[in-house]
């Protein structure tokens, strides 16, 4: 089974049409866009477990545009995905600079990323978590986030590369789980920008052009 076989790669938009009228070819927004895209980090990735608050789904999208992530991954074997958290209608949404590739098992997803030589941790409480600043994340990682209720699933656990548990000093146990990919996601950063992987691209130069083409017609 190839990669394509193996995966349903989703545009919830459908297709771009022209909307040059709407969002012109300013130097001013070609500059922005090629500014954005030459500091992706196709190497940093999230996967998200049956996430089902759109509200969740939305702000998580918006911690990884924020730091850089070009696509996320979703599984939704219990839950169906929330009802248009992932469009890119509204020029808000940060669906519209993150692409989507949904998988149909969990299974199918970390053997995608293990293709493409990720490292693979999930977001855990308890025996076998490290806490986070312990994790060192300058190569290729994907930060696994479960399900608001039931958290990382036991197949993502087990079949994880190790566990994140983010310190707490509080009484609760753990945080919202969009809350938790920000920090998470932000020390990601902290550690990428201190090391200078946001100063040169790491898309090459056809994929930067390529997305640049498609981010001005959004």
């Amino acid at each position: 089974m190839t990669k394509v076989d193996a995966v349903d790669r989703q545009t919830l938009a459908g297709s771009h049409p022209q909307k040059l009228d709407r969002w012109p070819r300013t130097e001013r927004r070609q500059a922005r866009i090629a500014s954005v895209l030459s500091r992706r980090q196709p190497d940093l990735t999230v996967v998200l477990e049956n996430i089902h608050d759109p509200h969740n789904v939305s702000a998580i999208l918006r911690s990884c545009d924020a730091v850089g992530v070009l696509r996320v991954h979703t599984v939704y074997s219990v839950e169906e995905p929330p009802p248009g958290a992932f469009a890119r209608q509204t020029s808000a949404s940060a669906a519209k600079w993150v692409e989507v590739m949904r998988h149909r098992s969990l299974a199918q997803c970390f053997d995608y990323l293990r293709a493409e030589n990720f490292r693979i941790l999930v977001t855990s409480v308890g025996s076998g978590a490290r806490q986070l600043f312990d994790w060192e994340f300058l190569d290729p990682v994907a930060l696994v986030f479960g399900n608001e209720m039931r958290g990382a699933s036991v197949d993502a656990r087990t079949g994880a590369d190790g566990a994140i548990e983010i310190p707490m000093a509080g009484m609760v146990e753990s945080l919202n789980v969009s809350v938790a990919c920000a920090v998470c996601l932000f020390e990601v950063y902290r550690q990428r920008t201190a090391a200078g992987a946001y100063d040169a691209p790491k898309l090459d130069r056809t994929a930067r052009r390529a997305l640049e083409d498609d981010w001005l017609r959004r």
